[in-house]
């Protein structure tokens, strides 16, 4: 999918309408479609929002997590839309206005694909740093790894797992998941 050569302000963003499903990324006030996501990367999304659910609900730590369209304004001209979030508190939005976090997430997790490569590992990783989001993982079906960044100090420490690997999260220390089960969304 290819971007807009249209500049956007934020607030015509927040408006777009283009007829289509079609979800962009806003970035340096232009529009970049998001290609449809595969049922493999559905059901690792899907597998990871139940699974963090459950654990939030479990410890009692009142968080509140979201897949799927919520977007994070990680600079002044830029909303990415990460495939998770994980936020401390629900933000005191209206109902009718736009979904997008202005205040970092506990947080992210970005799937990648084909076309997303490059983008999820270098330009999202130092935006996600600067916004100061405390955890970002890297799900990645391609290279069969998950990579877990930690912020310290305002760059992240990447540990990979792979196989039955148990991930370790910074944020969700008890949770017992192999990074085949993630990788497989079962």
């Amino acid at each position: 999918m290819t971007r807009t050569t249209q500049q956007l302000t934020f607030e015509e963003y927040l408006s777009y309408d283009d007829g289509t499903d079609v979800r962009c990324e806003w970035v340096d006030g232009e529009l970049y479609p998001m290609t449809p996501a595969s049922w493999g990367h559905k059901s690792i999304m899907r597998f990871l929002f139940l699974q963090f659910y459950l654990e939030i609900q479990r410890q009692g730590l009142g968080w509140e997590p979201y897949e799927d369209g919520l977007g994070v304004r990680t600079m002044q001209q830029r909303v990415r839309l990460p495939d998770l979030c994980i936020f401390q508190e629900r933000p005191a939005l209206a109902r009718n206005e736009a979904a997008i976090l202005t205040t970092p997430p506990l947080l992210v997790v970005e799937i990648v694909s084909p076309e997303s490569i490059s983008r999820d590992y270098r330009t999202k990783r130092s935006e996600y740093a600067t916004f100061e989001i405390t955890e970002y993982w890297i799900v990645d079906p391609l290279a069969q790894k998950v990579s877990i960044l930690q912020l310290v100090e305002g760059f992240y420490d990447v540990r990979e797992f792979t196989g039955q690997e148990r991930i370790i999260s910074p944020l969700f220390a008890e949770l017992m998941l192999t990074a085949n089960q993630i990788l497989q969304g079962v």
